[in-house]
Protein backbone atom coordinates (compact mmCIF):
# COMPACT_ATOMS: atom_id res chain seq x y z
CA UNK A 1 0.00 0.00 0.00
CA UNK A 2 1.35 3.67 -0.61
CA UNK A 3 -0.45 6.63 0.35
CA UNK A 4 1.10 10.11 -0.79
CA UNK A 5 0.18 12.60 1.98
CA UNK A 6 -0.51 16.48 1.19
CA UNK A 7 -0.63 18.51 4.26
CA UNK A 8 -3.63 21.51 3.06
CA UNK A 9 -5.54 24.28 3.57
CA UNK A 10 -8.23 23.10 1.29
CA UNK A 11 -8.73 20.79 -1.36
CA UNK A 12 -11.65 18.93 -3.76
CA UNK A 13 -12.03 16.40 -6.48
CA UNK A 14 -14.11 16.73 -9.12
CA UNK A 15 -15.41 14.21 -12.00
CA UNK A 16 -16.94 15.77 -15.34
CA UNK A 17 -17.04 19.39 -13.74
CA UNK A 18 -19.23 18.09 -10.61
CA UNK A 19 -17.66 18.15 -7.07
CA UNK A 20 -17.23 15.21 -5.22
CA UNK A 21 -15.30 15.84 -2.11
CA UNK A 22 -14.39 19.15 -0.86
CA UNK A 23 -12.20 19.29 2.42
CA UNK A 24 -10.61 22.38 4.45
CA UNK A 25 -7.89 22.15 6.59
CA UNK A 26 -5.77 18.84 6.63
CA UNK A 27 -4.73 16.17 4.21
CA UNK A 28 -5.26 15.24 0.58
CA UNK A 29 -4.37 11.76 0.20
CA UNK A 30 -3.51 9.98 -2.59
CA UNK A 31 -3.68 6.23 -2.35
CA UNK A 32 -2.76 2.89 -4.05
CA UNK A 33 -2.58 -0.63 -3.72
CA UNK A 34 -0.84 -3.20 -4.15
CA UNK A 35 -2.66 -7.26 -4.74
CA UNK A 36 -1.09 -8.36 -1.56
CA UNK A 37 -2.21 -5.49 0.71
CA UNK A 38 -5.09 -6.49 3.65
CA UNK A 39 -6.12 -5.19 7.29
CA UNK A 40 -2.65 -4.94 8.26
CA UNK A 41 -1.83 -2.70 5.91
CA UNK A 42 -4.57 -0.44 6.22
CA UNK A 43 -4.43 -0.43 10.15
CA UNK A 44 -1.34 0.34 10.10
CA UNK A 45 -1.49 3.26 7.40
CA UNK A 46 -4.66 4.39 9.12
CA UNK A 47 -2.92 4.80 12.63
CA UNK A 48 0.35 6.87 10.96
CA UNK A 49 -1.87 9.26 9.59
CA UNK A 50 -4.32 9.75 12.47
CA UNK A 51 -1.56 10.55 14.71
CA UNK A 52 0.76 12.19 12.25
CA UNK A 53 2.04 15.52 14.07
CA UNK A 54 2.90 17.74 11.52
CA UNK A 55 0.63 21.09 11.87
CA UNK A 56 2.38 23.97 13.95
CA UNK A 57 1.90 24.24 17.64
CA UNK A 58 1.32 27.83 19.58
CA UNK A 59 5.72 28.09 19.28
CA UNK A 60 5.49 27.22 15.10
CA UNK A 61 6.36 24.12 16.40
CA UNK A 62 5.25 20.78 13.82
CA UNK A 63 3.44 19.18 16.82
CA UNK A 64 0.08 19.09 16.25
CA UNK A 65 -2.08 16.25 14.76
CA UNK A 66 -5.32 16.07 12.75
CA UNK A 67 -7.43 16.01 15.16
CA UNK A 68 -5.86 18.93 16.92
CA UNK A 69 -6.67 20.88 14.45
CA UNK A 70 -9.81 19.62 13.43
CA UNK A 71 -8.91 18.07 10.42
CA UNK A 72 -10.47 16.51 7.48
CA UNK A 73 -9.04 13.81 4.97
CA UNK A 74 -9.83 14.64 1.19
CA UNK A 75 -8.81 10.54 -0.11
CA UNK A 76 -8.41 9.90 -3.72
CA UNK A 77 -7.49 6.49 -5.55
CA UNK A 78 -4.45 6.50 -7.30
CA UNK A 79 -3.45 3.13 -9.09
CA UNK A 80 -0.48 5.03 -10.46
CA UNK A 81 1.83 4.91 -7.59
CA UNK A 82 2.65 1.42 -8.82
CA UNK A 83 4.14 2.69 -11.84
CA UNK A 84 6.92 0.52 -13.12
CA UNK A 85 9.12 3.17 -15.28
CA UNK A 86 11.99 1.31 -14.99
CA UNK A 87 12.14 -0.07 -18.72
CA UNK A 88 11.15 2.03 -21.67
CA UNK A 89 9.30 5.42 -21.82
CA UNK A 90 5.13 3.90 -21.21
CA UNK A 91 4.46 3.00 -17.62
CA UNK A 92 3.20 -0.67 -16.73
CA UNK A 93 1.09 -1.00 -13.56
CA UNK A 94 0.98 -4.89 -13.48
CA UNK A 95 2.67 -4.17 -9.32
CA UNK A 96 -1.32 -2.41 -9.07
CA UNK A 97 -3.66 -4.03 -7.19
CA UNK A 98 -6.55 -5.18 -9.56
CA UNK A 99 -9.73 -2.82 -9.31
CA UNK A 100 -11.46 -6.05 -7.77
CA UNK A 101 -9.20 -6.18 -5.35
CA UNK A 102 -8.26 -2.09 -4.79
CA UNK A 103 -11.61 -1.11 -4.70
CA UNK A 104 -13.08 -3.24 -1.31
CA UNK A 105 -9.81 -2.27 -0.36
CA UNK A 106 -10.19 1.75 -0.79
CA UNK A 107 -13.29 1.52 0.88
CA UNK A 108 -11.88 -0.14 4.35
CA UNK A 109 -9.44 2.29 4.39
CA UNK A 110 -11.36 5.69 4.08
CA UNK A 111 -14.16 3.35 6.53
CA UNK A 112 -11.28 2.75 9.15
CA UNK A 113 -9.90 6.99 8.55
CA UNK A 114 -13.68 8.11 9.50
CA UNK A 115 -14.48 5.38 12.06
CA UNK A 116 -11.12 7.51 14.15
CA UNK A 117 -13.68 10.16 14.60
CA UNK A 118 -12.34 12.13 10.95
CA UNK A 119 -14.52 13.61 8.54
CA UNK A 120 -13.47 11.80 5.23
CA UNK A 121 -14.40 13.03 1.74
CA UNK A 122 -13.67 10.72 -1.20
CA UNK A 123 -13.54 10.56 -4.89
CA UNK A 124 -15.02 8.04 -6.47
CA UNK A 125 -12.96 4.75 -7.20
CA UNK A 126 -11.61 4.34 -11.28
CA UNK A 127 -13.24 7.42 -12.29
CA UNK A 128 -11.24 10.53 -13.80
CA UNK A 129 -11.05 12.93 -10.98
CA UNK A 130 -9.63 16.53 -11.46
CA UNK A 131 -8.27 17.26 -7.85
CA UNK A 132 -7.42 20.96 -6.52
CA UNK A 133 -5.42 21.51 -3.34
CA UNK A 134 -3.81 24.54 -2.06
CA UNK A 135 -0.51 23.26 -0.01
CA UNK A 136 0.11 24.34 3.68
CA UNK A 137 3.39 24.30 4.18
CA UNK A 138 4.84 22.64 1.59
CA UNK A 139 4.49 19.37 3.72
CA UNK A 140 4.30 15.91 1.51
CA UNK A 141 4.68 12.54 3.35
CA UNK A 142 5.15 9.34 1.23
CA UNK A 143 4.13 5.86 3.16
CA UNK A 144 4.42 2.55 1.68
CA UNK A 145 3.53 -0.47 3.91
Amino acid sequence: MRVVLQKVSHAQVSIAGEVVGRIGKGYMLLVGFAPNDGDAELDYLVHKIVNLRVFEDENGKMNRGLKDVDGEILSVSQFTLYADTRHGNRPGFSDAAKPEIAEPLYDRFNAKLAATGIHVETGRFGADMQVELENDGPVTIIYEK
